[in-house]
């Protein structure tokens, strides 16, 4: 297909805006009524202060990476092409850590915090939902997970270890049963209750 509509993808166009009661300048109309699309210097800010804590804290690096490459671009300006473009620059250029994924992760985040600066946007009258750019871009699909439970005899073994070595066996046997029946992370053991021990002890 070439792109450019027929006479008769024309005449259809204009029938069914007949039948819906609007007429072309009804269009120019709307689009001439839009307020003029921010930079994302100027949005960025608008939209972290509108979202939740937890929200700034999950995209405010990666919208601060999007200010750093598009700061003075209108936030009506990329392509989905752009966008992708983006997503691979920040995947090549992550900070590597032991269980880093390729970069995979902060490209699905980007794409996620464009999404989300792009639905207030939209919200705003600044772009329609079908002028979404981030929309029209896939995340990457994510790798299986690495992470695996320990063998019965595995945990066994550290159990053993734990109660006939060490400083305060008795303690170290208690955190490993504290995490072996809750599941909880490392940080758990300083979250809990005194009456949580005493149940774990018993």
């Amino acid at each position: 297909m070439s792109g450019v509509a027929g006479k008769a993808e024309l005449e259809a166009a204009r029938l069914l805006l007949s039948r819906m009661g609007i007429s072309p300048a009804d269009l120019v109309a709307v689009a001439s009524d839009r307020p003029p699309a921010p930079t994302f210097a100027e949005y960025v800010p608008v939209v972290a202060a509108a979202v939740s804590a937890g929200t700034r804290r999950a995209y405010g690096s990666y919208w601060k990476r999007v200010v750093e490459q598009w700061g003075q671009r209108r936030i009506d300006e990329p392509t989905p092409s752009e966008i992708e473009r983006l997503a691979e620059y920040v995947k090549t250029h992550v900070v590597a850590r032991r269980n880093a994924r390729g970069g995979r992760s902060a490209a699905e985040h980007l794409i996620a915090a464009l999404r989300c600066l792009y639905r207030r946007a939209v919200a705003d009258g600044f772009l329609s939902q079908a002028e979404n750019p981030a929309l029209k871009v896939a995340k990457p699909r994510r790798l299986p997970s690495t992470r695996r439970a320990l063998a019965d005899t595995r945990l066994a073994e550290i159990n053993e270890v734990a109660a006939s070595t060490g400083d305060d066996p008795a303690s170290d046997s208690l955190l490993l049963r504290l995490h072996t029946e809750t599941a909880c992370r490392r940080g758990g053991p300083s979250l809990c209750g005194r009456s949580t021990w005493t149940r774990i002890s018993v």
